[in-house]
């Protein structure tokens, strides 16, 4: 399914070259989901892309050469993710910041590592990504093992006694993170009442919400999108469900909020400390403030995974992608927006801090 020859033609308008910078002489890229219901990641993505580029040729770009920035749209879609992959390596792009979706960062990374191209995703959680990665897989995010660890025992210690029911949508990242907060939440003595999963992309979930009332389930988690979550619990709010909604990072947006308006109120998360409130991005936050910019969510990890590869390439003297990755692995920590950040030899981050959010009249904060 990865050869090029089957894909070619499936995403040929996925794929729009970055502009103003016809001169540079190193390109690059970031993927996500610049179309469709994830859209809000994929701006996330781009906004974070083009200010680390920006800010990097202003600084003499990297090794003396500036950089160019293509932007890819996988849609989430993991065939659309492989087309995007070729087309990227086809143009000679060395590293890819992306994918969003763990469902396109997988098929795509067989892609990369076919290819010689460097990887480092800012928010493709799934372990599979690295666990079954080749030497061109990175990630500055956490894994959803981790972070399903930390949501699975928060339930359990927070709600004893209460009836949970876990909810996923069968992406790699939806299920991947249900499963492990199941997996956490039962070896904590606790198990769900129910263990269900639901359509991507429908509009009217009164079939799942009529399955909660019925068992009467005190605590709901989202395995899945902001979008889905957002309306399931709107609508579990005008029939009248007060249960508790909890979910991951991908309810790190405000477009949550804009869905589910006063009835996401309470809606509790996990994500990486707000990443906007450390000393290493305040010089980029205030950038971003300058253009009215709210670098939220994936915004400063998409920034910081091209950061971290072009001091990388600097400090090795190279854009050879296999040199760059045996460094990042070799050598650390490496200095971000993010603060500083190792890579064990996966390729994940040696200290993810998962914490809990909540979110409180149209904004989420720590708790």
């Amino acid at each position: 399914m990865f050869r090029r020859t089957l894909v070619a033609a499936a995403g040929a308008a996925a794929l729009v070259a970055g502009a103003g910078l016809a001169q540079a002489q190193i390109r690059i890229a970031t993927v996500g989901p610049m179309t469709g219901q994830y859209a809000a990641f994929g701006a996330q993505m781009r906004a974070g892309a083009e200010q680390a580029v920006a800010d990097i040729n202003a600084a003499g770009g990297v090794l003396g050469q500036q950089l160019v920035l293509e932007i890819g749209d996988d849609a989430c879609d993991p065939r659309q993710a492989v087309s995007v992959a070729n087309q990227l390596a086809g143009r000679g792009v060395r590293f890819v910041a992306g994918h969003f979706c763990s469902g396109s960062s997988i098929p795509a990374s067989k892609v990369y590592l076919e290819e010689g191209v460097l990887q480092i995703s800012p928010a493709s959680t799934n372990p599979k990504f690295t666990d079954e990665g080749g030497w061109n897989t990175f990630r500055v995010c956490g894994r959803d093992d981790q972070q399903g660890q930390v949501a699975g025992t928060f339930i359990a210690r927070n709600f004893p006694g209460k009836k949970v029911a876990i909810l996923h949508d069968n992406s790699a990242y939806g299920k991947g993170l249900a499963d492990e907060t199941k997996k956490a939440l039962n070896a904590a003595g606790m198990q769900e009442a129910l263990y269900l999963a639901y359509v991507a992309g429908e509009r009217d979930y009164s079939a799942i919400v009529s399955r909660l009332q019925q068992a009467g389930i005190d605590v709901v988690y989202f395995g899945g999108y902001h979008t889905e979550a957002g309306l399931i619990v709107r609508q579990m709010r005008e029939r009248g469900l007060r249960a508790v909604a909890i979910g991951g990072d991908a309810l790190v947006t405000n477009e949550y909020w804009q869905i589910t308006g006063a009835a996401g109120e309470g809606t509790l998360m996990t994500f990486s400390s707000d990443p906007r409130r450390r000393p290493a991005a305040a010089e980029v936050v205030a950038k971003f403030r300058a253009k009215n910019i709210d670098p939220e969510g994936y915004v400063l990890y998409t920034y910081a995974a091209i950061q971290i590869w072009a001091d990388a390439a600097k400090k090795a003297g190279t854009t050879d992608p296999r040199k760059i990755a045996e460094l990042l692995k070799a050598q650390g920590p490496w200095r971000s927006v993010l603060g500083e950040i190792s890579f064990d030899r996966k390729g994940d981050v040696t200290v993810p801090d998962y914490v809990f959010y909540v979110w409180r009249d149209g904004s989420y904060a720590e708790m």
